[in-house]
């Protein structure tokens, strides 16, 4: 069997350490260990958290946290994994059947697309139109369905545009997997991280056959806590957690503790008050920085999430001008190739305000140069301002 790397991944973890300004992660500046104690009040005490294996499941209380944001979920309707990447894998694991296709959310975070290449399985896509502000093709989804796919995937909010799917959208999703008797995944890692005040609908309780996975990597700001989780039904839930077995077997008991702290009432909600906090008052910066370039890039707003999807006009090719800026500004960008979409790339804004702010001026300074290396220093274009995303 032959290997297909996940591009995005590979470059993120090669270089996300090594430049100055990091505009590829997906979440917010994370929170210290003692920044998430000190929302307990800081009466926590780690220091008596044992270093053996853990509930190989998650603990019996972590479950009961993550179920209680699930209504009609149970501890036996949850497993805990290491992070969102182990719930997306043991998940598509249960749902893959040889011979079998999938209907495939496009663009969107590509683990899984990449994991059904891998394992030799077939995908059928269905497109999120840009010009209809990155809202699903439901015809191409109903069509897939026709060609025998047994699940459905799908990112919502979506990575990479941050852009969700509506109510309507959804219910219609389920009726065409109800209709054909397929599952769904959705990826809702993004949820609770909303720019609006209502918070983003889920799949959970609307049909079934669903499994939804979710971690603390993007809405909470814990990526270094490397823990996920599935909700899904008992019996389908109980054989991921025996799949789990092969891959690794337990999450660590650190984690967890760090995991109880951070969903407990009274400290979750200032965890995503924190997250949103961040995602509004950076999208503003992001939303005027492209505003004043002149229709150099353009934009949907996300709904969730601190990512968007940033077309730009200038005759280079995505993966160049991300090489590009990595070694000449020192700055990462997640190239649109990765996704599938050329003249785009994927911005992360949830770093720090002023770097953030650095970091779009040099990213201006960027397509400035291009400009001048495309038309001479003395074309008669208006020059696009740099230094502008305050």
């Amino acid at each position: 069997m032959g290997f297909i790397p996940f591009q995005m991944e590979r470059w993120q973890s090669t270089y996300e350490h090594r430049v100055d300004y990091n505009l590829s992660e997906s979440g917010v500046h994370p929170l210290t260990v003692g920044e998430l104690v000190s929302y307990a009040g800081g009466s926590v005490d780690l220091s008596d958290v044992g270093l053996g294996y853990s509930q190989s499941n998650g603990t019996d209380e972590l479950r009961a946290l993550i179920a209680s944001l699930h209504p009609g979920a149970a501890e036996r309707s949850v497993v805990v994994t290491i992070g969102g990447a182990e719930a997306n894998f043991v998940a598509f694991w249960e749902l893959a059947r040889p011979g079998r296709s999938a209907a495939v959310m496009l663009p969107n975070y590509m683990q899984v697309p990449g994991l059904i290449r891998n394992f030799g399985g077939g995908a059928i896509p269905f497109h999120l139109r840009e010009e209809a502000g990155w809202h699903p093709d439901l015809d191409q989804l109903e069509s897939a369905l026709r060609q025998g796919a047994g699940f459905i995937l799908v990112t919502h909010p979506n990575n990479p545009t941050g852009v969700a799917l509506t109510s309507t959208e959804m219910d219609d999703i389920v009726s065409l997997a109800d209709a054909n008797g397929a599952w769904i995944l959705s990826d809702e890692v993004y949820r609770g991280a909303e720019v609006g005040s209502d918070p983003v609908p889920t799949f959970w309780g609307r049909y079934d056959r669903v499994l939804v996975t979710n971690s603390l990597s993007k809405a909470y700001g814990l990526p270094g806590v490397r823990l996920g989780w599935v909700v899904g039904p008992e019996d389908v839930v109980e054989r991921l957690w025996a799949r789990t077995d092969y891959t690794t077997i337990a999450p660590p008991s650190v984690s967890d503790a760090l995991a109880r702290i951070a969903l407990s009432p009274a400290v979750r909600p200032k965890i995503l008050e924190r997250t949103r906090a961040i995602i509004r008052r950076n999208l503003d910066h992001l939303a005027r920085w492209v505003a004043c370039h002149d229709g150099l890039f353009s934009f949907t707003p996300p709904d969730a999430g601190a990512i968007s999807m940033v077309r730009y006009d200038a005759d280079i090719g995505s993966l160049e001008l991300a090489e590009r800026l990595r070694v000449e500004r020192s700055l990462l960008i997640v190239p649109g190739a990765h996704f599938g979409i050329e003249s785009t790339m994927r911005l992360g804004f949830g770093p720090p305000e002023d770097e953030l702010q650095h970091a779009l001026d040099r990213l201006g300074d960027a397509f400035e140069s291009l400009r001048i290396r495309e038309f001479g220093r003395d074309a008669a274009r208006t020059p696009f301002p740099t230094g502008a995303s305050g």
